[in-house]
C-alpha cells in the first residue's frame, strides 16, 4: 500500500504567501511510498554521504508510471527498488523514465532501470552528454587539467591529491547510462498520463537541469534547482574554469520567479515538498549574497586565494574531500560571479596562484 500523510502531516489551509509550509515534515523511509496527489507518487532513497537521500516521483501514466530521476549507481539502491517493485509498486511497470540532470544520485540508476522495464528515456541533451563526460572524464590530460586548476586556486598538494581521488569518486556512482535518449527542451510540453507538463530547464546546479510545470495543478518538479531546506551546490569545476555558474543560476531563480505561481506545490529533488516558491528563491538568492559579501570583507585588504577564502564562508563544516571538493567548486563559482560583476579583481602570482581583491 502506498503510505498517506497521517492527521499531523496532512496540508493544512490555502497557501497564505507569507511563509513557507511543509505539507509533509518527513517520509516515512526507504520502503515505503507516499501519495502526494492523486497518480504522484514520492519514494525516498538513501545515498551513501551526507546529504543522505534523493526524492523520486512516480507519475501516473496509463497503465504505468512515469519515473523521474533513478537514485545513485550502487548494489543498494538496486536492492532498494527491486524491494519496492515486489511490494508497493508491485503490478505497474516504469513506462518512462525522466532523469533531471547528470549527477549520479539522480541519473546513477537510469541505465538500470530502461533496461529492466524496456522503456524510454528523457533528458536535455546537454545534461546526456555531461552524464557520458562523467562516465568518461578521467584520462590523463583531464587529470593534468584538474591538478592544474587546483593550484591555480590555491590548493596545496596533499588537498589536491585527495580531491583528485576520494573527491572525484561521487562522479562514477553511476551504472553505464542508456544508448540512446528523447531530448527534452525548455518551453516543450510532456505529456505523462492526464497531465501536461512544462519543461522547464535552469543552469548552475547542472548545465541544463529540467524541471517540470504543470499549470493545471499547480504541480512543479523543481529537481536540484530549488530546494526546501538547503541550498543547492552551485560550482565551478576544471573543465569551464572561467564559467559564472551563480550568475546562471540566479538568473534561472529569477525566472521561476517571475513565471511560477506562489502557491504551486514543489516537489524538490531532496528535502521535503513545499509551498512558499517565491519566498524560497529570495532565501536562495539572499544566501548567495551573504557569502558574497563575506568574500568581498575578506578580500579588502589583502589579496586572498580560494583556499584560503573556502575556511571564510565554510567555517561552521568540517569538511572530508568529497565535501572540500564541493566547497572549493562553490567558492569559485562565487568568485567568478564577483569577477564578472566587477566586485573583485584577480591577480596571478609567479607562484601560479591566483589570488583575488575586492573593488
Amino acid at each position: 500500500m502506498h503510505s498517506k500523510p497521517d492527521a499531523s502531516t496532512k496540508p493544512a489551509q490555502a497557501f497564505s504567501g507569507t511563509d513557507l509550509r511543509y505539507p509533509w515534515e518527513n517520509h516515512p523511509g526507504t520502503d515505503q511510498v507516499v501519495e502526494i496527489a492523486p497518480g504522484v507518487l514520492w519514494i525516498r532513497l538513501d545515498l551513501p554521504f551526507r546529504l543522505n537521500h534523493v526524492n523520486i516521483y512516480l507519475l501516473a501514466d496509463g497503465d504505468g508510471w512515469a519515473m523521474v530521476d533513478t537514485g545513485i549507481g550502487n548494489d543498494a539502491t538496486i536492492a532498494a527498488w527491486t524491494k519496492l517493485f515486489e511490494g508497493p509498486l508491485k503490478g505497474k511497470p516504469i513506462s518512462k523514465v525522466i532523469v533531471t540532470h547528470a549527477h549520479p544520485d539522480h541519473v546513477g540508476q537510469a541505465g538500470w532501470m530502461v533496461q529492466r522495464f524496456d522503456c524510454p528515456f528523457y533528458m536535455s541533451q546537454v545534461e546526456y552528454l555531461q552524464g557520458v563526460y562523467h562516465q568518461n572524464r578521467r584520462t590523463e590530460e583531464r587529470v593534468v587539467n584538474m591538478r592544474q586548476f587546483f593550484h591555480r586556486h590555491g590548493m596545496d598538494a596533499d588537498i589536491t591529491e585527495q580531491l583528485l581521488g576520494r573527491g572525484q569518486e561521487y562522479l562514477k556512482k553511476t551504472v553505464p547510462l542508456p544508448a540512446a535518449y528523447r531530448r527534452l527542451s525548455d518551453g516543450d510540453d510532456l505529456v505523462i498520463g492526464t497531465r501536461t507538463f512544462r519543461v522547464l530547464t535552469g543552469a548552475g546546479h547542472s548545465p541544463d537541469q529540467v524541471m517540470l510545470y504543470c499549470e493545471a495543478e499547480k504541480l512543479f518538479l523543481s529537481a536540484d534547482q530549488v530546494l526546501s531546506k538547503i541550498s543547492p551546490n552551485v560550482s565551478v569545476w576544471a573543465h569551464e574554469p572561467d564559467e559564472n555558474s551563480l550568475g546562471s543560476y540566479l538568473r534561472s531563480l529569477k525566472r521561476l520567479a517571475d513565471t511560477l505561481p506562489d502557491d504551486v506545490l514543489v516537489l524538490p529533488g531532496h528535502g521535503v515538498p513545499f509551498h512558499g516558491l517565491k519566498i524560497r528563491i529570495k532565501q536562495l538568492a539572499d544566501h548567495h549574497e551573504e557569502r558574497c559579501q563575506m568574500i568581498a570583507a575578506a578580500c579588502k585588504n589583502t589579496g586572498k586565494t580560494s583556499a584560503q577564502l573556502v575556511p571564510v564562508v565554510f567555517h561552521k563544516h568540517k569538511l572530508d574531500a568529497h565535501q572540500t571538493g564541493f566547497a572549493a567548486g562553490e567558492l569559485i563559482a562565487h568568485v567568478n560571479h564577483m569577477l564578472a560583476q566587477k566586485r573583485l579583481t584577480s591577480t596571478l602570482g609567479a607562484d601560479g596562484m591566483l589570488r583575488f581583491t575586492a573593488t
